[in-house]
């Protein structure tokens, strides 16, 4: 895919992302040692909306955006996580994600989200927590 990044060189980003922010630096560790980082140039799809996945993505530097049915969603900078359902269910993705800029980006697998929830459980909570909180915006957006 992209150049990878050393693991030491983002562990002090993961503290500023929502997803991690209730981690201590052994539990950011611990997560570093189940995830890559990976740097990809502008242009770059990193998932293709309808299209089976496994992987989540946090934004570490850069700026992607979120098309659905073709249609611009949202602009995501950094500290927001992208592909998260994939971690529960590896369904279809709901969305297409593109780098509007090189980004720098936390790949997260099935496999290891898992194993990292068994080592740092606060992980768990934080990402329930997350996926409510989209419900409850696409929810909103649907009804209004």
């Amino acid at each position: 895919m992209g150049r990878m990044v050393g693991k030491r060189v983002y562990i002090d980003h993961l503290k500023h992302v929502p997803l991690f922010s209730e981690c201590s630096r052994k539990d950011l560790e611990k997560i570093a040692a189940h995830s890559d980082v990976i740097e990809l140039p502008a242009g770059r799809v990193i998932m293709h909306q309808g299209m089976p996945g496994s992987d989540a993505f946090v934004v570490l530097e850069g700026t992607v955006t979120v098309r659905r049915n073709g249609r611009k969603v949202v602009d995501l900078g950094p500290g927001a996580v992208v592909g998260e359902l994939s971690l529960l269910d590896q369904g279809d993705r709901s969305a297409s994600v593109e780098c509007a800029s090189t980004c720098s980006l936390l790949v997260l697998t099935r496999g290891e989200f898992l194993a990292a929830i068994d080592e740092v459980p606060a992980l768990s909570r934080k990402l329930f927590a997350s996926l409510a909180g989209g419900l409850r915006n696409l929810d909103g957006r649907s009804y209004v």
